[in-house]
């Protein structure tokens, strides 16, 4: 939290006039400017809303109560040339006042020759043109870890129960993205609840973060259990993983190495990508965060811009953790004149992050169409890797049938070969839907299936690979030219079909 309070410092001592400081927690924005007024010579701060009026200033308390025009003159109870901090809070209900916003152009240019600083203080910016070259735009950040780890500290010591490094550490990691009223809540339940703070109290931690994001409309949490060992094949892709799995920590940034940026996975529908985002989570011990593309775009014109930074800095809170953009080419694949450029400029606001991040987020990317994908979002520097997921070989339909058949039987003894014979071409869901089918016709007959069944299914089933033929040709010819890196083993569509 230092480096904010040094960029508000430094604002606050070059006289930029108006600041305005998009925040969810007053009372810790409070707290702050309380110590940034300290450093900056015991500067008198004084605060306004519009039920309690002015506060902070002897035998004023409570002027222009319900006022807000009046509210803009407040500095005029000073002495002249007093140095001072004026926060109004709430005060985006009121910008688009002709009479407000005409004295907020006046007071913009008094305050350049004054060491006096008006700070209005909102969940959300509403800022009128003509105060855009007038009002500088400050987001207060959620809590950094070292504030998190410090706070859950003092509430576990005024308790009388001091927390383990070890756990301490633990929570403030999965505290990271919940505002700081949400995690003294948290640490008031766990110690009404049994007396103290422990690692006993993630699940709560994990919950609030889901319900938070539930809040924020785009973003949903997405527990996982799904591993690496419940995808068959992908050989390639999970030892590109494994060697990324540590790259998170501190060792790895004293090593010199920047966090991973994310992956790319294209292929068709039912080869794994999905699976592979969960397994990602899974394994890295990092939360799985889902953008809905859909409710990006809704809404109305212009709005999606500013949904995407927001959704920006909540899954920066977040961090480290997993953003997954499932269906990316559904969502940019269109043409940006269709709908306004809206698509074109969710995507430039999207792109410059990716490019320009340094917090741990990790982007994991699906699509099923490559060819609808914009060449910039292919560009090398978006994603650490591009990974095309084929249809699976002879040897990974294998591994996905034993799988999925010791799913639902530990101890099956089902023969595969016949079945993978008769499977080539067939997607990882297909294969799955294939047992599916073979078990409800072995129940609906009251007996155990059997490999017979298996095979009859395999039958009745027509694969993607024969109704798409066309489109997966593309996707591997596409790949075959060195802009893609098979998952497993990259083969010609041919031998992938009929092997």
């Amino acid at each position: 939290m230092t480096a904010w309070i040094d960029q508000l410092d430094l604002l606050i001592r070059s006289r930029a006039p108006i600041l305005w400081i998009r925040q969810q927690e007053e009372e810790r924005l409070l707290r702050l400017l309380t110590e940034v007024a300290r450093r900056l010579d015991q500067r008198p701060l004084l605060r306004w809303d519009v039920v309690a009026g002015l506060q902070g200033l002897p035998n004023h308390e409570g002027r222009a109560a319900r006022q807000p025009l009046q509210a803009l003159d407040l500095f005029e109870l000073l002495p002249d040339r007093q140095p001072a901090l004026l926060l109004l809070l709430d005060f985006h209900r009121y910008v688009e006042d002709s009479a407000v916003c005409r004295r907020l152009r006046n007071l913009a240019g008094a305050l350049r020759r004054q060491e006096r600083t008006l700070l209005i203080s909102s969940p959300e910016v509403q800022l009128p043109r003509e105060l855009e070259a007038s009002v500088t735009v400050l987001d207060l950040p959620l809590p950094d870890p070292g504030e998190i780890r410090a706070l859950l500290q003092s509430l576990a010591q005024a308790a009388g129960a001091p927390l383990p490094a070890t756990t301490l550490d633990t929570l403030a990691s999965n505290c990271r993205g919940l505002p700081e009223q949400r995690i003294r809540q948290l640490a008031a339940r766990a110690l009404v609840r049994h007396g103290g703070l422990d690692a006993a109290d993630l699940d709560d931690v994990l919950e609030e973060k889901r319900l938070t994001l539930a809040r924020s409309d785009l973003l949903e949490y997405c527990p996982s259990q799904a591993s690496r060992a419940d995808i068959g094949g992908l050989d390639q892709l999970k030892q590109w993983l494994e060697r990324r799995r540590g790259a998170f920590g501190a060792e790895a940034r004293a090593y010199g190495l920047p966090p991973p940026r994310g992956v790319l996975l294209v292929g068709p529908q039912g080869t794994g990508k999905s699976l592979t985002a969960r397994a990602i989570a899974h394994d890295w011990a990092m939360p799985l965060l889902r953008l809905d593309l859909g409710r990006l775009f809704a809404g109305l014109v212009g709005a999606s811009e500013a949904r995407t930074r927001e959704m920006i800095r909540t899954v920066e809170g977040m961090a480290p953790c997993i953003l997954w953009i499932d269906e990316i080419d559904k969502g940019f694949g269109v043409d940006g004149r269709s709908d306004g450029g809206t698509s074109q400029r969710v995507l430039a606001t999207l792109l410059t992050w990716m490019a320009e991040k340094t917090s741990p987020v990790f982007v994991v990317a699906t699509a099923n169409a490559i060819d609808r994908l914009p060449a910039e979002l292919l560009r090398k520097g978006r994603f650490d890797e591009i990974f095309l997921l084929d249809l699976p070989s002879a040897d990974e339909r294998r591994q996905i049938l034993d799988l999925q058949l010791r799913r639902r039987r530990p101890d099956h003894t089902i023969p595969l070969d016949t079945l993978v014979d008769r499977c080539a071409g067939f997607s990882g869901a297909e294969l799955e839907q294939i047992v599916l089918e073979a078990m409800l016709t072995a129940f609906s007959e009251g007996r155990e299936f059997a490999e017979a069944d298996l095979v009859a299914a395999a039958s009745d089933l027509i694969p993607l690979s024969r109704t798409a033929r066309e489109s997966l040709e593309a996707l591997q010819r596409w790949a075959a030219q060195g802009r893609a890196r098979p998952a497993g083993r990259l083969r010609s569509f041919t031998n992938s079909h009929g092997e």
